[in-house]
């Protein structure tokens, strides 16, 4: 399965987004082979398991020009490096703890000439900044991300959803959201914009002040 998937699901993209998306298989092929981002099983479905994946949060959401965004916890660049392509205009900050992952993540920016990424190797709880979202996949319970990133957020809210976080996650979340009180949450299921079996328990999870 190749970049043409984002193509269907997203028609609107540019030829400039369409190339940027096209180079993503290539450019990770070559950094895994050199630090280990992504297992071997799902770079043979690269487009489908982690650019596709990512782009749920862009079906919740259409991020509006200056909107901040953490990805907290981004590993080799996800979900931050495909949405910021989709969303030149907004301004994204990629932390991961692991040094040489954040060092992919700005070899990937910089080939693909994507100015809207700064990446830094930080923990997200030494994070001082504020931001409009925060986004991630699945780097650990609901309740421990809230407790490390749920006063990172700007107050006042200009997108079509309240600031807040925007998080992907496989299987039953109810669990988690039951712990988590004081704050809105809205479910999102992955199959209700993307048709494809692989996607069949995937969610993203938006939580917010009340």
């Amino acid at each position: 399965m190749d970049h043409n998937i984002i193509l269907k699901f997203f028609p609107e993209i540019t030829q400039k987004q369409i190339d940027q998306f096209a180079q993503l298989k290539e450019l990770y092929d070559y950094w895994n082979e050199r630090i280990h981002v992504i297992s071997r099983k799902d770079m043979d479905n690269f487009y489908l398991h982690h650019v596709l994946h990512s782009l749920a949060i862009a079906k919740v959401v259409e991020f509006k020009a200056y909107t901040e965004i953490m990805d907290a916890g981004t590993g080799g660049g996800f979900p931050g490096i495909p949405l910021a392509i989709l969303f030149p205009d907004a301004k994204f900050y990629l932390v991961d703890s692991i040094g040489k992952k954040i060092k992919v993540v700005n070899e990937v920016a910089e080939s693909l000439g994507l100015n809207n990424i700064e990446a830094e190797q930080l923990r997200m709880e030494q994070v001082k900044r504020t931001f409009d979202f925060i986004v991630s996949r699945a780097v650990t319970t609901l309740p421990d991300f809230l407790k490390w990133t749920s006063y990172k957020f700007h107050n006042k809210s200009f997108n079509s959803i309240k600031n807040g976080i925007l998080y992907i996650k496989g299987g039953d979340v109810q669990a988690e959201l039951n712990q988590i009180k004081n704050f809105k949450k809205k479910i999102y299921n992955v199959p209700d914009f993307f048709g494809n079996e692989y996607f069949d328990t995937k969610k993203v999870v938006h939580i917010y002040r009340k």
